[in-house]
């Protein structure tokens, strides 16, 4: 009907939308990674996360669709000043990109909460998932047919390339304004700081940070760690660079199929469960940790290294764990999405804020250990918090399963 319409079509408009803001963003970073991530990214997590605490009540009171749109404008001043990079404006942008991430990310919940059913909750994470995705995709394809055999980028490309990300990331701001007002959205009471603590001392909230912890884990493993793995590890030779490369395209595809067939085909591959769908993305990425064990050596994270591996590194099993980590990142990401849409329909605007609080903080963690611990150790972190994870999923999905049958039975 009318209603399923403009909500599907909001879905894929957001979807449109964050794909342009984050391809912007994320060649960005890549472009930039040697000079500045180091600089902004610890910054850019500590406001993120404590933004998160508030962005609830700023939601509350701009509604999600203004408190995207002003997220956005932050992502775009952003990539503006990499135009003339300097020290002072990098500080400044990344305070404000941490607040404006906050507020994007907790009105994106929000959004996609208002605009589902518990019918489509599911297939309208794994739609707005994979266009996202997408950004990976087309971020890495640039950064690899663009600046293939480059060591440095010249002032005259350097100036065309952030022009250019600076329009994609205006035109996902504008994106934001088409996004039209669901027919009879959700209301919601008391998205303030405190009903976010009275949330988060909940026991099905409690075992779910440990699902977003690990995805904050992972998430700075496959977008920092493997690929510097990858251009560290001179078995490679002259291909690690492009390698990273192509690395990230595979990621990018891992997360794009995994969001489409948690999503467009959900009806089919959701029917035994969020729980059956996690457990697949959980083994994936228990496969994808051992095979980088023994495929690149240990010191490959910390630096450019000829040591020894287990097997002789091969950069077509590098190459597929680049795929088995997207994949199986999507396989929770969509789930979680789901599992929060569904659970929290009327505190949708907290519920996704204490998400991006925890994976946020534990993106940060990891990001200070990155560059210190051994490729090992930094795979068994992965290993306890993934499994620590699954459990925690698992244990909430079971719960308002019963419930929800229990309240189906009683009607």
């Amino acid at each position: 009907n009318a209603c399923c319409d403009v909500r599907l079509y909001n879905i894929i408009v957001l979807g449109i939308s964050f794909m342009l803001i984050f391809t912007a963003f994320q060649t960005c970073s890549m472009a930039e990674v040697d000079l500045y991530i180091q600089m902004y990214l610890g910054i850019l997590y500590a406001v993120f996360a404590v933004s998160n605490w508030a962005a609830p009540s700023f939601v509350s009171v701009t509604g999600p669709k203004v408190a995207m749109f002003i997220g956005s404008l932050l992502y775009f001043i952003f990539v503006l000043s990499f135009l003339k990079p300097m020290v002072w404006a990098l500080y400044l942008c990344s305070v404000l990109i941490g607040f404006g991430a906050a507020i994007l990310w907790t009105g994106q919940g929000n959004y996609l909460t208002i605009n589902s059913t518990s019918e489509t909750v599911a297939r309208n994470s794994g739609i707005f998932w994979a266009l996202l995705q997408c950004s990976m995709l087309f971020g890495n394809m640039y950064s690899y047919f663009v600046f293939q055999g480059q060591s440095e980028i010249s002032d005259s490309s350097r100036t065309k390339l952030f022009i250019a990300l600076s329009a994609a990331g205006l035109l996902g701001c504008v994106c934001l304004l088409f996004l039209r007002k669901p027919r009879a959205p959700e209301s919601e009471n008391s998205m303030n700081v405190n009903r976010s603590f009275q949330l988060f001392k909940t026991r099905e909230m409690l075992l779910l940070c440990f699902s977003f912890a690990y995805t904050g884990f992972e998430l700075t493993f496959f977008s920092g760690v493997y690929g510097a793995c990858i251009s560290n590890n001179q078995h490679f030779g002259e291909n690690s660079t492009s390698l990273m490369g192509i690395s990230g395209i595979f990621i990018g595809v891992g997360e794009i199929l995994g969001g489409m067939l948690f999503g467009i085909l959900g009806q089919k591959t959701n029917k035994y469960g969020r729980d059956a769908v996690v457990l697949l993305g959980y083994v994936v990425h228990m496969v994808a940790f051992y095979l980088i064990f023994i495929n690149m050596p240990a010191h490959a994270p910390i630096g450019e290294t000829n040591g020894a591996t287990y097997i002789q590194s091969n950069q077509y099993i590098a190459i597929l764990c680049s795929f088995l980590l997207g994949f199986g990142d999507s396989s929770f990401n969509t789930q979680i999405f789901s599992l929060l849409g569904f659970m929290y329909p009327e505190d949708s605007s907290p519920a996704f804020a204490l998400l991006k609080f925890t994976q946020s903080v534990a993106a940060a963690v990891a990001f200070y250990y990155s560059n210190v611990l051994i490729l090992q150790w930094q795979l068994l972190i992965n290993v306890l918090c993934g499994t620590l994870g699954l459990m925690g999923f698992c244990l909430v999905e079971w719960e308002s399963s019963r419930a929800a049958r229990a309240g189906y039975h009683s009607i």
